[in-house]
């Protein structure tokens, strides 16, 4: 239920809107570089999740795969056979969520 609520809020104005934002956003200008993000959990309390489609034709795996290699608060989960769009598919997105209420730096 959680999921289908998701993708009605992202689908709202339609999946070309969301894409073409996606696009903007994977190769417009910056204002900053994304390994230079300083760590938001100093202590070492928590972390940052990013899942990647493999097969995604959007936004390559090799830059989160990248990032995620420079930043160790980011944990990188890659999903072999997703696309862009994989967190439509109902046995992926309840992976995210049951991952993401399993997980042990997120006890707070």
């Amino acid at each position: 239920m959680f999921c289908l609520n998701i993708q009605e809020k992202i689908t709202q104005q339609g999946e070309h809107e969301s894409l073409h934002r996606d696009i903007i956003s994977a190769f417009g200008k910056w204002e900053f570089g994304p390994t230079e993000i300083a760590n938001p959990f100093p202590d070492n309390n928590g972390s940052v999740h990013i899942w990647q489609g493999f097969e995604d034709r959007i936004i390559p795996y090799t830059v989160n795969r990248y990032i995620s290699e420079k930043l160790p608060w980011i944990l990188y989960h890659e999903l072999p056979h997703a696309g862009h769009l994989f967190l439509f598919k109902k046995n992926e997105c309840e992976s995210i969520i049951r991952a993401l209420l399993l997980s042990p730096d997120i006890s707070q």
